[in-house]
């Protein structure tokens, strides 16, 4: 077999591995995305806590990049302190390495178990939590498959007279090395991937060990580089967490590998194979590392805040007040179908606002100050501003010009844009009333109560990104799924209220006092669902899929 093709089908192994690996992440985050930053939220405060916390969403997320710019928006907001991310971040980190351990064993035999019950799952279901969890399965099926298919693909590199000298010289040159494998990981943007990769060379026989934990080190700053360049527009309290774990994380594997290299460690006590001792260093990298970095880390935390102090502020953070590029031209008023596009892009940015306002929202419950309430407040009159434009733009548009679809897309962005500022009042007027209420009386909720909101929110907030996507793209099934939500919806909501009214009997004095925020808060954002539920009607009904006020059966 021709060099070009094994390096061909080692290329489409390792496009299937991060594809497989972003599958699963993608999964995760749609399915339980919004309960686990909430239930995050809270745990952070505790140091040990935030370490395993990081961990586990980690394994879940199977990504640690993912998990430093979730907890970086977090110090970003001011709900927790750079030291309690940068601790949920070194807890990440471990959590990836145990993926790797985990994904290290042979588990072919769930690669047809996983595909077929996915598929099913993915195929015969329009409920999405069970979408999601097919997605999941698939992308988990795919992941130990690509690992087969890398060893697989090169296999016949043992036969190949250049490999031997690429490995020779990275393995006589660690520095070297080091870089190749930081570069190589920023490149996949995953370290999970680039040291399965490494791991599974190593198995085949074509990586050493002692340069596949060199290889390991260079991959884990590799990895903290990742989340510090994604997170350069992010405010400046937000870069604070990523950066802070490049700084340590950095420095540990730079202070490993002199360590390894100048005192040659015998690599056999990490594990009787090439590919355990690769993978058994890399958990063993860090967990020192987040040992180290418990009582390190208040101290990187203020160095990293420092640092970003001097590189000035992000290049696109502004304030909530500034003024914005609109893209409403009126030169295109004339060409109604270039109008119409300008519109739409307009009308998905009062998406974007409103989705960071019901974001934000739930986090003013758990921790509220008068800045950050002004701050919300503030993005309601921004919606306000797009949804005047917008309309007055759209009432321009010469009418006798228009198609019969053109005008059926108008009257449906306007309608969309009367219920997207109806969401901004009810957050405004209402939910921050609330919020006041709570703050001003130092209420807490019960710790039942909390779940129930935390739960009914992610599903609110689901569904926003949902009908946001139904107004851009005007996809029928998505439209459908978002309106039979709303059934599931109302389930959750007198559970919700069942609840709630059970532990008002049983005298718990935390829900008498909690009681009509709770419930208040909960009608508030069934009303929420409800407007974004019926963004979905116009587009069912062009497709004859409503009648009257009830989904038509397939």
């Amino acid at each position: 077999m021709s060099g070009s093709i094994v390096l061909l089908n080692l290329a489409g192994a390792v496009a299937l591995l991060l594809f497989a690996t972003r599958m699963v992440r993608t999964g995760v985050e749609r399915a339980y995305g919004d309960v686990l930053r909430l239930k995050l939220r809270s745990i952070l405060r505790n140091p040990l806590m935030a370490v395993g916390a990081g961990a586990a969403l980690a394994i879940a997320l199977q990504s640690a990049t993912a998990v430093a710019l979730i907890v970086g928006s977090f110090a970003g907001s001011g709900i927790v302190s750079g030291q309690a991310g940068l601790l949920a971040v070194l807890g990440a980190d471990v959590g990836s390495a145990l993926v790797v351990k985990l994904l290290s064993f042979n588990l072919s035999l769930l690669v047809p178990v996983c595909l077929v019950a996915g598929t099913i799952l993915f195929m015969s279901t329009s409920r999405r939590d069970l979408l999601q969890v097919g997605r999941i399965l698939i992308g988990i099926g795919l992941l130990i498959l690509s690992l087969r298919l890398i060893g697989e693909a090169s296999e016949p590199l043992r036969e190949s007279r250049l490999l031997p000298v690429i490995v020779n010289y990275l393995a006589g040159d660690p520095a070297t090395a080091f870089l190749v494998a930081a570069i190589m990981t920023w490149l996949f943007h995953s370290s999970v991937a680039a040291i399965l990769l490494v791991v599974a060379l190593a198995a085949r026989g074509l990586v050493p060990a002692e340069l596949g934990i060199v290889l390991v080190l260079g991959a884990n700053i590799g990895g903290a580089l990742i989340a510090v360049m994604l997170s350069r527009t992010m405010p400046p309290m937000a870069r604070t967490v990523p950066l802070g774990n490049l700084i340590l994380r950095g420095s540990g594997a730079i202070i490993a590998l002199i360590a390894f290299v100048f005192l040659a460690p015998d690599a056999t006590l990490l594990g009787t194979s090439p590919a355990l001792q690769i993978v058994h260093a890399h958990i063993a990298f860090n967990v020192a590392l987040a040992v180290i970095g418990i009582p390190l880390a208040g101290l990187v935390s203020r160095l990293a805040e420092k640092a970003v102090a001097l590189g000035g502020p992000a290049s696109t953070s502004e304030s909530l007040e500034t003024a914005e590029l609109s893209a409403l031209d009126p030169g295109a008023l004339g060409t109604p179908t270039l109008a119409l596009a300008n519109a739409t892009r307009e009308v998905v940015r009062v998406c974007e606002t409103i989705e960071i306002m019901l974001s934000r929202i739930m986090e003013l419950y758990e921790s509220a100050d008068e800045d950050r309430i002004k701050a919300l407040a503030a993005l309601d009159d921004r919606v306000d501003r797009l949804y005047a434009a917008i309309k007055l733009y759209l009432a321009k548009i010469n009418q006798n010009a228009l198609s019969e679809d053109d005008a059926v897309r108008c009257l449906e962005l306007i309608d969309a844009c009367v219920k997207l500022e109806q969401v901004g009042d009810i957050i405004v007027r209402n939910m921050l009333v609330h919020v006041r209420k709570k703050l001003k009386r130092g209420l807490t909720f019960t710790d039942q109560g909390w779940r129930e909101l935390s739960a009914f929110h992610a599903a609110v907030l689901a569904n926003a990104r949902l009908a946001f996507n139904v107004v851009v793209s005007r996809d029928t099934g998505a439209a459908r799924l978002l309106v039979q939500e709303k059934d599931r919806l109302r389930d959750l909501e007198k559970a919700a209220s069942r609840s709630h009214f059970s532990r008002l009997g049983e005298g718990s004095e935390r829900s008498v006092e909690t009681s009509s925020i709770h419930l208040d808060t909960i009608r508030d954002l069934k009303q929420i669902n409800s407007l974004l539920a019926s963004i979905a009607y116009p587009v069912l009904e062009q497709q004859g899929l409503l009648r009257g006020s009830r989904l038509q059966a397939e």
